[in-house]
Formats: structure tokens, C-alpha cells, sequence
């Protein structure tokens, strides 16, 4: 007897970001390389601050049905959202880091923060909510583009920076040193690999359509992994202004095992990040877990 036909909207909007991990991850599942059980997909790319807003519904668009968001962000989305097993920026050594001017010795621990202006990539970015939990509450936020951070620092405009993706790469090359990994606090405070960014569906999607992109996206991390020569156009595609180099160790550092199964360890961090939001107030104490 044949599989009855997967439930589903005509055509289903998922959203990630123009990183390199995720159009590694993604390219064989978005050009049909592998199945998503007969799914029709609609891609909207977008930097991930804007993907979290847009799953909060601070966005004028209508939400995207399966979506990359910070795990930040769960902390005021759980209601309407269920994370996936596959998809995830989750590991260890991958952490934000937070970044002075190389000439400045003022600030050289983040104690030394207090009062400061510190750029951050988004208010519900996961690098925002460690900086939070480990850093000084008078810090001054100033919210910026995660691309724009790095120049605003060197040039002055703000006194410490807050960096994700590739710029742990790169920061050295704009005149800038290190004041804290807080992918290492979050490391030796849990024991626990960090996660960064998950995959979330709506929950209102039946549960077939679920399960098959959740299976679709497991495909494509694996395709990536076997032919990753593959995806290399797509890649690129999105991420001319920087390196090969870059972007080999980009994809290399964020996605691993955990983006094709969370695993135990991966549920059990994500489970603790949300009970640290829960604790911080963020995350109102009656919501609902992140899973379905």
C-alpha cells in the first residue's frame, strides 16, 4: 500500500540565512537533490536577527512556516513554534565573542564593561542573551547589522563589539583583540556544547509536513557532507565578500554532528539555555518547551 500524500500547504516558506553553513546545509534540500516528501519550498534568505523578529511577529510579513531562528528567541516562541532535530548551529569553540580595539587596555575583561557601548548583532540573538548572563548589567547595547560591527568598533563609534559567524575569523585584520569567549563562559559554566541557532516549524503544520521536512533537511546536511563540492556555487552565491578560506572554516566549525540530529546532548543544551531564560525573566515561566 502506497505512503498516503504528505498534508501541507501548496507551498511551504522556510527561512535561513545567508551564512555559509546554512547554504552548505540547505543547497541540495532547496534544488531538490534530495526528497522532503513531495514538499513544494519557498526560500527566503535574511540575516538572522530579522528571522528571529519575523518569527516574533515584529515584522510587517506574515511568519514563515519552518524557520532558522536563535535559540534566544524560543524564549517568546515556544506558543507557536516547535524546534526540529536537524538544521542546528550547536557545538563547542563556536561561541560569540566580545571585542575591544587592539589599542585600548581599558577594557580588557568584562568587568571592565560596565557603563559601556557595547554593538550587538540583535536584541534576540543568543549572543545578546550571554552577554546577559555573563557580562555587566549596565552594559549600553547599541543594535547593529552583524556585518557592521567589526568597522563601528574600529572606527570608535562604540566601545566593544559583540561578534558572530565568520568575524571570529577575521577580527584580527581590522585591528581588534579579544575580551571574552562567551561560548567558553557558557562551555566550563554547563559542561554542555552551545547552541547558537535552531530550526523551528509552526506548530499549527500538521504533523506529516513536519516530519518530512524534519527528514529533508537531515538528507540535505548529509548530502553536503558527501558531495561538498556540491554546494559550492550556492555558497558562494551568498557569500562573495568573503574567502574560500573563510568559508571552509566556517561551515567546518558550525555545522557538525549536532545539525543532523540534536541528540541527547544537543536537547539537554537547548533545554538548559531555556532554563537559564527562564531564570533571567526573559522567558515566561508558563511557557511552553521548545519541543513537539
Amino acid at each position: 500500500m502506497s505512503e498516503p500524500a504528505v498534508s501541507s500547504p501548496a507551498v511551504l516558506s522556510l527561512g535561513f540565512s545567508p551564512c555559509p553553513n546554512d547554504t552548505f546545509m540547505f543547497d541540495a534540500l532547496v534544488h531538490g537533490r534530495v526528497d522532503a516528501g513531495g514538499l513544494r519550498l519557498s526560500v527566503e534568505m535574511d540575516d538572522i536577527e530579522v528571522l528571529n523578529r519575523r518569527a516574533l511577529g515584529l515584522d510587517s510579513r506574515p511568519p514563515l512556516s519552518v524557520t532558522k531562528v536563535s535559540v534566544a528567541a524560543l524564549g517568546r516562541l515556544t506558543a507557536d513554534h516547535a524546534v526540529l532535530d536537524a538544521g542546528a548551529a550547536l557545538g563547542r569553540g563556536c561561541g560569540p565573542l566580545v571585542l575591544r580595539r587592539a589599542d585600548d587596555r581599558s577594557r580588557v575583561g568584562l568587568g571592565e564593561l560596565a557603563g559601556a557601548r557595547v554593538a550587538i548583532p540583535g536584541e534576540a540573538t543568543t549572543a545578546n542573551l550571554l552577554l546577559r548572563i555573563f557580562g555587566p548589567a549596565s552594559v549600553r547595547r547599541v543594535v547593529m547589522r552583524f556585518d557592521e560591527i567589526m568597522p563601528a568598533l574600529a572606527a570608535g563609534e562604540v566601545d566593544a563589539g559583540l561578534v558572530i559567524h565568520e568575524s571570529r575569523f577575521t577580527y584580527p585584520d581590522h585591528g581588534l583583540a579579544l575580551v571574552a569567549d562567551l561560548g567558553e563562559r557558557w562551555e566550563a559554566d554547563t559542561g554542555l556544547p552551545l547552541p547558537l541557532g535552531v530550526i523551528v516549524a509552526r506548530r499549527e503544520l500538521p504533523a506529516a509536513t513536519i516530519d518530512a521536512v524534519q527528514q529533508g533537511l537531515r538528507a540535505s546536511v548529509e548530502a553536503a557532507w558527501a558531495d561538498p563540492d556540491a554546494s559550492r556555487p550556492y555558497v558562494r552565491a551568498h557569500a562573495q565578500e568573503l574567502s574560500d578560506d573563510v568559508c571552509r572554516r566556517h561551515i567546518e566549525l558550525y555545522v557538525n554532528a549536532f545539525s543532523a540530529s540534536l541528540g541527547d546532548e544537543g536537547r539537554r543544551a537547548i533545554e538548559r539555555l531555556v532554563q537559564r531564560m527562564r531564570e533571567a525573566g526573559v522567558m515566561p515561566a508558563d511557557a511552553p518547551g521548545p519541543w513537539r
